[in-house]
């Protein structure tokens, strides 16, 4: 069955249409991103939760309370509490690697499906958790959950879209980290006002819903022609689902480019703008509070980062590496690219809070210059892709201004693979 929305010559004139079977499947593997989206919301409203603290992290607990000389900005400057944060990251970076070998074995499918699961499983262990490494251990599941579904769903979208929609489709899934986000701030501002403290418990359990999605639905999404050809090398059972993904029987085109691509043998949102770190260092100081007109201003500016984030590096981040590769080093680099993202991201939530203790509203601007800097790396190095199709992507890299002096002509970058 088809939705009525054709799909432009591109190139090489791929025929098809915008498929419900398209629209589906990505609905269903999107729900990883709100998976993420989660857990980035979830973690900082539940650490800040009183019965929260006093349970897990009683030392942080007491220097709030007790010490009315200690600086706002080293209120939260616990190892053990950001261990907790950062135990994710350096989970999903090491789970990434692990996700690549699945995806580029068993297919994308499989490795979204271990992902849900991990994920169900880190979050029953948060929301029941009885002591410190009860909650460390469900935070290392969540992100064995998000390593495997930031490498598999990406590729996965970018495998199933249509090349004129394919950035659009990419696109959702980070519009499904937001909705993640939004949710989670959601349920953490109902959560915090139960009296009997157990809230962070719903907080945390809650984490389940997204998981059970991403893992029913698994079950029923078709693997993509890519993989199919990939896995199996069954070329008449991908034809036959490129056919049923693209609604029509004329898929000769791209079904060879397909082919000829399987036989070659050729991750930061933790920034804030500057002006916030300004506001901070002038209005809230060392241990001073911040007046309700400069919150309100804090507040405005922080939307129009996360508004500016969300439609512009946040989906890039995950479309552009699941795009611009081969085939056949396609899932390990998705997974390099992933391990990346997470690296950093670690290192990030590691060090942000002795940061902000040490270098108070200079930490803001630290962050502010590495977004400069890569805004004119974007400029410069970083070509379009738009309504290329994924198989032919290496010709944006030849045909770029710096890139084609070391990706070189086609006739260099092929090799002969002799029997």
């Amino acid at each position: 069955m088809a939705v009525e929305l054709p799909i432009a010559s591109n190139g090489r004139g791929y025929n098809g249409k915008m498929t419900c079977i398209v629209i589906l499947s990505c609905m269903v593997a999107a729900t990883g991103g709100i998976i993420f989206g989660y857990d980035i919301g979830i973690s900082g409203g539940v650490t800040s939760m009183v019965p929260f603290l006093e349970k897990f992290f009683p030392d942080v607990y007491t220097k709030m309370k007790q010490d009315n000389k200690i600086s706002n900005y080293c209120k939260f400057d616990s190892q053990l509490l950001t261990t907790f944060t950062s135990s994710l990251y350096i989970a999903g970076l090491i789970a990434s690697f692990f996700a690549s070998s699945i995806t580029r074995s068993f297919g994308r499918k499989p490795s979204i499906l271990v992902g849900g699961v991990a994920f169900l499983v880190g979050a029953a262990l948060g929301g029941a958790a009885l002591n410190i490494y009860m909650l460390i251990l469900g935070r290392v599941l969540l992100g064995v959950g998000i390593g495997f579904a930031n490498q598999s769903v990406p590729l996965y979208l970018s495998e199933m879209a249509p090349a004129k929609h394919r950035g659009a489709i990419n696109n959702g899934f980070q519009f499904c980290v937001g909705i993640g986000v939004l949710s989670a701030n959601l349920i953490n501002f109902g959560t915090e006002k139960i009296k009997d403290g157990w809230g962070w418990r719903i907080s945390l359990a809650m984490a389940a819903v997204p998981a059970s999605i991403l893992t029913l639905g698994a079950f029923f999404l078709p693997e993509t022609p890519n993989s199919i050809i990939q896995n199996n090398k069954d070329h008449q059972k991908a034809k036959l689902m490129l056919q049923s993904i693209r609604g029509t029987h004329d898929v000769e085109q791209e079904f060879e480019d397909l082919i000829e691509a399987s036989e070659s043998a050729s991750l930061l949102s933790a920034v804030m703008i500057g002006i916030v770190g300004s506001i901070m260092a002038a209005q809230l100081g060392d241990h001073g509070e911040i007046s309700k007109k400069y919150v309100y201003l804090i507040l405005v500016l922080i939307c129009i980062y996360v508004a500016g984030f969300a439609w512009s590096w946040g989906p890039l981040g995950w479309l552009v590496p699941s795009e611009i590769f081969p085939l056949e080093i396609r899932s390990a680099a998705q997974s390099i690219a992933v391990a990346v993202n997470f690296l950093f991201t670690f290192i990030v939530a590691q060090t942000f809070l002795s940061m902000l203790c040490h270098f108070k509203y200079g930490t803001f601007f630290f962050f502010g210059g590495w977004v400069v800097v890569m805004t004119v790396f974007v400029y410069f190095l970083l070509p379009e892709t738009k309504n290329v199709p994924i198989e032919q992507m290496d010709t944006v890299w030849r045909e770029h201004l710096f890139w084609k002096r070391i990706v070189g002509d086609k006739s260099q970058g092929r090799q002969t693979v002799l029997p």
